[in-house]
């Protein structure tokens, strides 16, 4: 169908999909075309659909929200992206940026913002709620008074997974067993973590998995 809007929705809150779902299926131009439970479903199902675009919950098991965006915007460069979460948070909101996200709603007002999200997304526009907009401002005016020092991530993707499946409590063995990896890589991705972030244990590395947004308190 002409115009149709192919969606991928990825959320591990069957109740949450199911009420997305509905919202979007009740506009003309948007279908659903496939759900995931998490991130990692999410990046299998999107190779396999080929959606025109992916509406992702932040916080999921195995792969959070945006280390999928991330992976999906290297496999489908293409493809649209938009953040749905209950965290109105400026750190998961730049984040969610970096990702490569093209919007960010919050699931309180989906009812009222998600469609006008996903039409945006599509024409290649963002989409910002309010707050988002201050955060914008706000963050651009102490960038500008702090001569503007750059972002710049310090941690390397892989070692980001690492580091969520360490605060989530799985052993080196199952992480390796989880990312196809040796349980040896296993402990230089953590050796490399708590070097690079002042950390000294798992306790620490997983407060900062925390203020990070790859897993919820």
């Amino acid at each position: 169908m002409a115009g149709l809007t192919r969606i991928l929705l990825a959320d591990d809150h069957a109740l949450v999909r199911r009420g997305v779902r509905l919202i979007l299926d009740n506009e003309p131009d948007l279908t659903v075309v496939a759900e995931a439970a998490d991130g990692a479903e999410a990046v299998e199902k999107a190779r396999t659909e080929r959606p025109d675009l992916a509406i992702l919950d932040i916080a999921m098991q195995r792969m959070t929200g945006l280390q999928a965006a991330r992976e999906l915007g290297r496999l489908l460069p293409d493809l649209r992206i938009l953040m749905l979460t209950m965290y109105d948070n400026e750190q998961y909101f730049f984040a969610a940026l970096r990702a490569g996200a093209s919007g960010y709603v919050l699931k309180s007002v989906a009812d009222r913002d998600l469609v006008e999200a996903c039409r945006a997304a599509v024409r290649g526009e963002p989409f910002l709620y309010p707050g988002a907009v201050n955060a914008l401002i706000r963050n651009y005016l102490q960038r500008a008074a702090d001569g503007d020092v750059g972002t710049g991530r310090v941690i390397t993707d892989r070692e980001e997974e690492v580091l969520k499946l360490v605060a989530e409590g799985h052993s080196s063995k199952q992480i390796a067993d989880i990312l196809f990896i040796s349980v040896k890589t296993v402990e230089r991705h953590r050796a490399n973590l708590l070097q690079k972030l002042g950390l000294r244990d798992r306790l620490e590395l997983t407060r900062y998995a925390i203020r990070a947004g790859l897993i919820e308190p």
